[in-house]
C-alpha cells in the first residue's frame, strides 16, 4: 500500500450517471489483485473531505481501471476528471478474492456496481483457462453493466431485472438458484465456487443458497470505507467468532473492519 500520485489515461461515461477512469501507476499494475480498492481523493476544494473507495475494476499493464456511479459530491467531482489530470489514491487495500487451486468451474453473482470488482476477478480466472458463468442483476436494464466485457472473455452470461426490461424478470439469485451446480448439488456442486459481490440483502441471499448446495462461497461486501485501514472503525461487519479474544463477553459474534479484513470474506463468516 502507498499513497500514489496518479495520472488520469481515461475517465469515460459507459451509462446515465456511470463512469469509467483508467489511471497509470505502475505500482497499482503490479501489486493490485482482484477484488481489492483503492482511496481516491476526489477533489482539492474541501467539497468532499473523504476519500472514496472504488473496487480495482481491471488491471492492465500500466496500472487500473474503476468503475464508478455518480452518487454525491465526491463522485461528482471525480466524474469532471479529464486526460492528464493527476489523482491522489492510496492502494492497493483491503483482502482481495482467493482463487481456488486447479482448474475449477466459477459462478461469478453480481449485483448493481456489484460488478465493478468481478470482471478483474472474471479476468484473472480467464487468464488461467476458467470460462466462469456470470450472472448479472440491476433494477433495469440501463443499470446492467459490463455484459458485453464478460462476454469478450469467453464467459456466458445471463442477466435478470427487476423490471424485466432486459434478460429474465426477477432477482440475480433467481439465475443463481437455478443453475445446474445449486439444483444438483453433492460432488457437482463443490466442485464450484461462487464469487459475488452487491448489495447486502442480494449477499444474504447468495450466501444461503450456496450453503444449504454446499458450494464455497465468497463475498465482497459493500460499505461506506472512510479511511481504508481499520483506523476509523465505521465500517464493521458482523461475524462468527473465531477466536477466544472476546470470550469474555460471553457471545458468538464479533466485529471485524470491511476495509482491513475484507472487503472479500467466505460468506460463512458472516453473521448474517
Amino acid at each position: 500500500m502507498k499513497q500514489l500520485k496518479v495520472k488520469v489515461i481515461e475517465n469515460r461515461r459507459l451509462a446515465r450517471g456511470f463512469y469509467k477512469m483508467r489511471l497509470s501507476s505502475a505500482y497499482l499494475a503490479k501489486h493490485s489483485r482482484p477484488g481489492q480498492f483503492v482511496e481516491v481523493k476526489c477533489s482539492c476544494d474541501g467539497e468532499a473531505l473523504l476519500r472514496r473507495p472504488l473496487g480495482v475494476h481491471r488491471i492492465w499493464s500500466g496500472g487500473i481501471e474503476v468503475l464508478y456511479e455518480v452518487v454525491g459530491k465526491g463522485t461528482k467531482a471525480l466524474s469532471s476528471g479529464k486526460r492528464g489530470d493527476s489523482l491522489d489514491v492510496i492502494g492497493p487495500l483491503g483482502k482481495g478474492f482467493t482463487l481456488s487451486a486447479g482448474v475449477k468451474p466459477a459462478l461469478i453473482v453480481a449485483g448493481g456496481m456489484g460488478v465493478a470488482p468481478l470482471l478483474c476477478l472474471a479476468e484473472k480466472l480467464a487468464a488461467g483457462k476458467i470460462r466462469p458463468y456470470v450472472m448479472i442483476g440491476a433494477k433495469t436494464a440501463s443499470r446492467i453493466l459490463c455484459e458485453k466485457e464478460f462476454k469478450k472473455l469467453g464467459c456466458f452470461v445471463t442477466v435478470a431485472t427487476e423490471d424485466g426490461s432486459k434478460g429474465s424478470k426477477g432477482l440475480v439469485t433467481d439465475l443463481l438458484r437455478n443453475t445446474p451446480a445449486c439444483r444438483r448439488g453433492g460432488q457437482y456442486a463443490i466442485r464450484n465456487t461462487i464469487y459475488a459481490c452487491g448489495p447486502h440483502p442480494m449477499l444474504k441471499a447468495v450466501s444461503h443458497i450456496a450453503d444449504s448446495s454446499g458450494i464455497p462461497c465468497q463475498v465482497s461486501m459493500e460499505e461506506r470505507m472512510a479511511c481504508g485501514v481499520g483506523v476509523c472503525m465505521g465500517c464493521p461487519v458482523k461475524v462468527h467468532k473465531t477466536s477466544t479474544q472476546y470470550a469474555i463477553l460471553n457471545t458468538q459474534y464479533e466485529y471485524k473492519m470491511v476495509c482491513k479484513d475484507g472487503p472479500v470474506f467466505d460468506a460463512k463468516e458472516i453473521a448474517w
